[in-house]
């Protein structure tokens, strides 16, 4: 068994004493050319200039050439100069540990909760393949969410991933924190991906709390960092889950967002003289993140599984923008938060028609399927005449369908914000009721 002492002889043993000088030769297009460093550096180390102001310039390396290796900055490389010196630095050991839960790191493993962390004993890749394909099991069991709506109609499974569809201020965050203080898991993995420094230290202090960090660990790269720190966010994260997955334990991995993750490559692609064709986004987005999406799931028979939530941005809820395109076709269902129902006050603000949940109907008996088909009629059939139904025009004993659905509306909207801490059966039992004083009986 590996003990506290172990890690530390590590840390020390492997910590460098020398490191690798260059000159820098060029700047074009905001990357720095530099000299000297060829024969040592790998794609991804990091490069630290000495300006003549003597503010050092963070950055990483991007290409290798012949003669020079090119990095890419952190910030502007406002002030460099010829022949200023550079430092290389490989990228430190991501080696997570047990003693991560609790704490929020960077995506570098490096705590920024001002306390010391201790790392684990190996250390892993942060870019690591999916699992093999037929290593994979099969789908776990329902797990409770603490909402209604998760509990029924759109139920989540030990493995499952589904994106989160969302535009600005429709409460997307505050869904992703409910599932972090409330679903099922014996880890929380969170990927803060370009948020905002003060939501960061909220999310920490206010929505997760004591209790909540007491199973979680928050890996975090904010929005005024560089794109190479952002895009390595989401694998560092991935990386942690990967790492408690193959140790037994079940894992919940919420990414917010995936869309900040595709900017930060975005940027970093068209730097290495990638073309734009995605409608500005670049042709290796869509490997990119596929393969991290298929990083989650169920782990092998001896393993746990990573249930995983990523969260996309849909600017003016365009479903068919490229990264919200690219994860439908990969995750195992999704949700869609709409910005109507959210302006009417009602949260989480979730479009039920909109939203599918790919574990059905295997997830459910055959009573529950029956109830979840039900309410989707229904909710169809309001929804078709809605315009009608608020203009006064709406004739009851026209549409015995329509008369169920319009006297069921207002107690199906109630249940789909409803907080159900007590679990799926209860959950199940609460829609039953509101279907049966629809007149339509359903038995589970």
């Amino acid at each position: 068994m590996v003990t506290d002492l172990d890690l530390l002889r590590r840390q020390i043993e492997t910590a460098q004493l020398m490191r690798p000088l260059g000159r820098v030769m060029g700047v074009s297009g905001g990357v720095v050319q530099i000299s000297g460093l060829t024969a040592c550096a790998r794609v991804g180390d990091q490069v630290i200039l000495t300006r003549m102001s003597g503010v050092p310039l963070e950055g990483e390396v991007l290409r290798i050439g012949q003669d020079h290796v090119a990095m890419l900055p952190e910030s502007a490389p406002d002030g460099v100069a010829l022949n200023d010196r550079a430092i290389l630095r490989p990228v430190p050991e991501f080696a997570p540990s047990r003693h991560w839960i609790g704490r929020v790191i960077d995506p570098y493993g490096r705590p920024i909760d001002g306390r010391p962390l201790a790392s684990g004993a190996q250390g892993v890749d942060v870019t690591a393949m999916p699992p093999a394909a037929v290593s994979r099991g099969a789908f776990g069991a329902r797990i409770p969410t603490g909402l209604s709506v998760l509990n029924t109609i759109l139920p989540i499974v030990e493995g499952q991933r589904i994106g989160l569809f969302a535009g600005s201020g429709v409460g997307k965050s505050r869904l992703l924190a409910q599932l972090a203080g409330h679903m099922a898991a014996d880890v929380v993995v969170m990927a803060l991906i370009g948020e905002r420094g003060r939501e960061v230290n909220d999310f920490v202090q206010r929505t997760l709390g004591p209790e909540g960090m007491k199973r979680s660990v928050v890996v975090a790269a904010t929005s005024d960092q560089s794109a190479l720190v952002r895009r390595r966010c989401a694998w560092a994260a991935m990386a942690v889950a990967e790492y408690f997955r193959d140790r037994g334990r079940n894992v919940l991995f919420l990414a917010d967002s995936v869309t900040r993750f595709a900017e930060a490559h975005r940027e970093i692609a068209v730097a290495a003289g990638e073309s734009s064709a995605m409608r500005g986004f670049p042709p290796s987005l869509t490997p990119l993140i596929t393969g991290l999406c298929e990083r989650a799931g169920p782990g092998a028979e001896d393993q746990g599984s990573i249930t995983a939530v990523f969260s996309v941005l849909v600017a003016g809820s365009d479903m068919d923008e490229p990264v919200a395109d690219i994860l439908r076709g990969v995750l195992d269902g999704h949700v869609v938060l709409d910005r109507g129902i959210a302006e009417r006050g009602r949260f989480p603000a979730i479009d039920v028609n909109r939203s599918v949940s790919r574990c059905l109907p295997d997830a459910a008996s055959a009573g529950e399927n029956t109830m979840i088909a039900e309410v989707r009629r229904l909710l169809g059939a309001y929804e078709r005449s809605e315009v009608m139904i608020k203009a006064g025009l709406y004739s009851e004993g026209a549409d015995a369908l329509l008369d169920r659905a319009v006297l069921v509306w207002p107690e199906l909207d109630a249940f789909f914000a409803r907080p159900d801490p007590e679990g799926i059966e209860s959950s199940f039992a609460r829609l039953e009721l509101i279907l049966r004083r629809a007149g339509k009986t359903a038995h589970p």
